[in-house]
């Protein structure tokens, strides 16, 4: 089961599933008065704005970071064409709802973004868990 945790402010609530982190470190270079993965919590959300929050965690590319806004609905992207981006040295990332269908015929609809391992070397296979970087993947 993933671990998932929920840090709000105001109306603005983030959440965080670390099963799906890639460790790409876009949130705490860009906005590290709010995230700070040596401090415990790891997210402050005293650090700054609700809006520079949200925005910052808008751009998390494996939706490891998401957010909600109390009574208002999060637009998500779906009628964009699929989009796979290839990350230097590191993941597929899928920018809208993808299903995924595993080699025993299981299926999973996962929401936006997702990243899909192109190393080999992830434990959560289909998915990246930033192993990539350990692995020393060149691609």
């Amino acid at each position: 089961m993933s671990k998932i945790k929920e840090y709000t402010k105001d109306n603005l609530t983030v959440i965080w599933e670390a099963s799906k982190c890639i460790h790409s470190s876009k949130c705490w270079k860009e906005l590290p008065s709010v995230f700070d993965p040596k401090a415990r919590p790891w997210v402050n959300m005293e650090g700054a704005s609700t809006e520079a929050i949200a925005e910052q965690v808008s751009k998390c590319p494996s939706g490891a970071l998401s957010y909600k806004i109390k009574d208002e609905e999060v637009p998500k992207e779906t009628n964009d064409p699929l989009t796979v981006h290839l990350t230097k040295d590191g993941p597929l990332i899928i920018k809208q709802e993808v299903k995924i269908v595993n080699s025993d015929g299981i299926e999973e609809v996962k929401n936006s973004p997702v990243a899909l391992c192109r190393c080999g070397s992830s434990a959560n296979k289909p998915y990246c868990d930033g192993s990539h970087k350990s692995a020393g993947f060149k691609g």
